[in-house]
């Protein structure tokens, strides 16, 4: 490819054709995060939340798309869309995982039942212990209630009462629990909490 087909390419990239690509990209961050955080919203049955999500999510995606294919002879435009879109996946999945709304089960499986109970119920884990049988002969099952910010520091407990351990973690969509949640959410947290 020669100097002079490239600089053609670059020739139409105005200042308004800059920023309009810059908006693009902006835009399909903002439509593809909505989109991953009102998912969340969905498996976690917020539907007033997952509503507003989705409607701004829509609106902003229809404008997006409107500019890429009304100037479709700007191949500019269409990079800046699929580069935002990409960006978006991952500035969403970062979103997700900040906010970290719902419960989560732990299930451990250990040859030192009681000690590994014994630790994660001194920081506050709600545990139900059952006594099991597999291939390294008796073990322990526990089932560890925790919210899913606090999964990762259950997890790290029960390692560090038994190195050994296995487990499993699953998210819960529905519980029909007594127990109270020792940290309600507060502030903007609580906004999330709503159903």
């Amino acid at each position: 490819m020669s100097t002079s087909a490239s600089l053609d390419f670059l020739a139409p990239l105005t200042l308004s054709a800059l920023a309009t690509g810059l908006l693009i990209y902006c835009a399909r961050i903002c439509d593809v995060s909505l989109g991953t955080v009102r998912t969340l919203m969905v498996v976690n049955g917020r539907r007033r939340i997952a509503f507003a999500l989705g409607f701004f999510e829509v609106l902003i995606w229809v404008i997006a798309a409107a500019k890429v294919l009304r100037n479709l002879d700007q191949p500019f435009f269409a990079v800046m869309y699929a580069l935002g879109a990409a960006s978006g996946n991952f500035v969403g999945m970062t979103i997700e995982r900040r906010v970290a709304l719902g419960d989560q089960i732990v299930r451990v499986f250990t040859q030192r039942g009681q000690d590994v109970a014994a630790r994660l119920r001194a920081e506050g884990f709600g545990v139900f212990e059952i006594d099991g049988r597999g291939d390294l002969g008796s073990l322990g099952l526990l089932f560890v209630e925790a919210r899913r910010r606090n999964a990762m520091r259950a997890i790290a407990l029960a390692r560090e009462a038994d190195p050994g351990c296995q487990y499993i973690l699953d998210d819960v969509r529905l519980t029909s629990t007594v127990r109270s949640h020792l940290h309600e959410p507060t502030g903007w947290r609580a906004i999330f909490k709503r159903k």
